[in-house]
Parts: structure tokens; sequence; C-alpha cells
């Protein structure tokens, strides 16, 4: 029991600051404005069950799937970079373009334009990479990489791995459940301005994973 109590609350303590839920939340006020309250609360639940089995499918896995493909952590880092920095510039400098979703809507019927259009939001860009970002990935991926292959069979560990990322999971779910009442406070000219600045700081945020990849990269490179 008190290796389970160990492992859980290392792997809590090291994954939430990387994972950060407040930057879905960020994202949820931005893009989530124009959903019900209901259609919200749902891609929430639908975005943490997403979280969860990321991280879950990354620790298990994630070796195994990126020495297939042959993607280093350095690899996943700058890609991961790329994508966060596409999203923060489409929320920076908002086209005027009718987005591919919204072309698709446009070309429907008039009885199937008469339901209601939901964008879905609730694995990309909440998930994925929101808060199962880069960062978070090769962070689990280096943790089970890590790991004595003596202990890979034990309870402790494996019930410490299911607990640290329903707990991960969960303090998502909340943060992203208070969103609501963010929304009412801020109005519509006030989620805009946030939307605009959290662009800005996801493109930041991506660059700096670039980087970080890059200088993992050379490293490896010198290292080797």
């Amino acid at each position: 029991m008190g290796q389970f109590f160990h492992y859980t609350s290392l792997g809590v303590l090291s994954l939430l600051p990387v994972a950060n839920p407040l930057t879905s939340m960020s994202l949820l006020l931005s893009l989530g404005h124009g959903l019900s309250a209901a259609e919200r609360n749902r891609q929430v639940f639908k975005s943490a069950i997403y979280v969860g089995v990321i991280l879950l499918a990354c620790f298990y896995g994630g070796s195994l799937i990126m020495s297939v493909f042959g993607i280093s952590l350095p690899g996943l880092r700058l890609a991961g970079g790329l994508i966060v920095c596409y999203i923060g510039f489409t929320m920076l400098f908002p086209s005027d373009q009718p987005s591919e979703e919204d072309a698709q809507h446009a070309m429907l019927s008039d009885e199937e334009k008469a339901r209601p259009y939901v964008r879905n939001i609730a694995f990309v860009p909440l998930a994925l990479p929101g808060t199962a970002g880069p960062g978070a990935i090769a962070l689990v991926i280096s943790m089970a990489s890590s790991i004595n292959p003596q202990e890979r069979g034990s309870l402790a560990l494996n019930l410490s791995v299911f607990a640290t990322i329903l707990i991960v999971a969960g303090v998502y779910w909340l943060v992203l459940r208070s969103s609501g009442v963010i929304m009412k406070a801020l109005g519509e000219s006030g989620l805009d301005a946030i939307s605009r600045l959290v662009g800005f700081l996801l493109i930041g945020m991506g660059v700096q994973f670039g980087i970080n990849g890059i200088s993992e990269a050379i490293l490896n490179f010198q290292a080797g």
C-alpha cells in the first residue's frame, strides 16, 4: 500500500503541472462559447475520457508505437510544437473565410441545416494537444521507459498508473466544468480577447516545444 501511494503521488505531482488543464480551459473558453451548457458539459466529459485513454495508451504502448514508426522524443516535441503553433495562429488571427466544417454545413439540405450544428472540440484541441500534449506524452513515455522491467508486473505500480491518470482526468474535468461561470462573466468581447491572448500564448508554447525538441536532438546527436 505504501508503494501504491508513493507511485501515485509521484505520478500526479509530475504529470499534472505538465498536462496543465488550464490550457484546455482557455481553449474551451475561446472555442466553446457558442455551445449550449449541456453540449459543453457533454464534450468536457468526453474530452476527460480521451485524456485518460491517451495517457494510458502512451504509458503502456507509447514506446512501442514510436519505435515502430521511428519517432524520437525530440521529433514528438517538435511535431507537437508545430500543431500547437498552428492552433495558436488560427486563434490569434481568425480567418474571415469559412472553415471546412462551415463549408460542409453550408452544403447540407434545409432539413439537415435545421438540426443543431455542433462543433466537436472534445478530442482536438481540448484533449490533444490541449492537455495530453507533447510535453505530457513525452513525460509519460519517459516515465514508462525508466521503470525497471522487474517492476512492470507489480500490482502496486499498475494500480498507481490507473489511479494517477484517473486523478489527472478528474482534475481536468473539474477545471473545464468551471469554465461555464467564467464564460457568463466575460461576455462576447471578453471571450474574443481571451481567444487572442490564448492564441499568442499557444504560439509561445509551440515555439518552446520546438526549441526543446531541437535542443534534445542536438544533444542526442552529440552524445551519439
